[in-house]
């Protein structure tokens, strides 16, 4: 059994004694904060869960957990698994799936943002590569505000192999980079089963992962009267690459 760690932050504690409670262990409180309306709330959960409540110093909390970001509040809980590969044989099946490829995105901080904007957008999975991933740490945990527990989070061993899999069962492979070769993000059609590619901000996509792709597109940016920029962060591109499915989704919608 994997060993107990420390999660903080009131969004990521609430999500896992919601979405996973029987494996919180105990919950540390910073003293004087027990009024708070949301550590009541979480508080009330744990309570309810048979989860032992202790009060504790905030220089304590900061101990535990390893930052001051903590809202007052750490669980000592079992960590966050991936999903099973089976998994995504059920979300390609579905008739309009809509998947989250991470491809080298090593960053704990953009991992976790990546993770809070999939939710918001729908996403029906996310999927990474075993050993170019962040790892499901109690700071992806925080910084995805709880989505980490809100989504399924798929590990694979061969990502080309993967895609091959996922675009056999008809889902259409977008992938995203600046090359000469790629168009617009809104010329493509992303109405149908679908998979959007990112990868990291220095290396993009490795090469297999690349050839994978059925198409490959780009985020449009205009600059302002100073100039333009090379590039975004990964998540804020992401953000923008998953508002323009729903966007395209939404008019089809209105027209069907």
């Amino acid at each position: 059994m994997a060993k107990p760690i420390y999660f903080y932050g009131i969004h990521a504690i609430d999500a896992l004694l919601k979405h996973r409670p029987l494996d919180g262990l105990s919950l540390f409180v910073q003293q004087g904060r027990e009024s708070d309306s949301h550590v009541q709330a979480i508080m009330a959960e744990a309570e309810a869960n048979g989860i032992s409540i202790q009060p504790t110093r905030k220089d304590k909390l900061t101990q535990l957990c390893g930052s001051p970001q903590h809202q007052g509040v750490v669980l000592n809980a079992r960590p966050l698994g991936f999903a099973d590969e089976g998994l995504l044989d059920t979300i390609i099946g579905r008739e309009q799936c809509l998947l989250l490829v991470l491809d080298q995105i090593t960053d704990a901080h953009n991992f976790g943002a990546c993770l809070r904007t999939a939710v918001a957008m729908g996403v029906d999975a996310v999927v990474c590569p075993k050993h170019h991933a962040a790892s499901l740490t109690p700071t992806v945990a925080k910084v995805s505000v709880g989505a980490a527990e809100m989504m399924p989070i798929i590990s694979v061993t061969n990502l080309a192999r993967t895609l091959s899999h996922i675009k056999n069962a008809g889902v259409f492979v977008f992938g995203t980079a600046l090359n000469a070769d790629a168009k617009p993000i809104h010329a493509a059609d992303l109405t149908g089963k679908t998979a959007i590619i990112m990868g990291s901000e220095g290396e993009g996509m490795r090469r297999l992962t690349m050839e994978s792709c059925d198409e490959l597109v780009y985020i449009p940016m205009s600059g302002n009267e100073h100039g333009n920029l090379q590039s975004l962060n990964v998540s804020v591109a992401t953000g923008m690459a998953l508002y323009e499915v729903n966007r395209q989704r939404t008019l089809a919608a209105g027209q069907a």
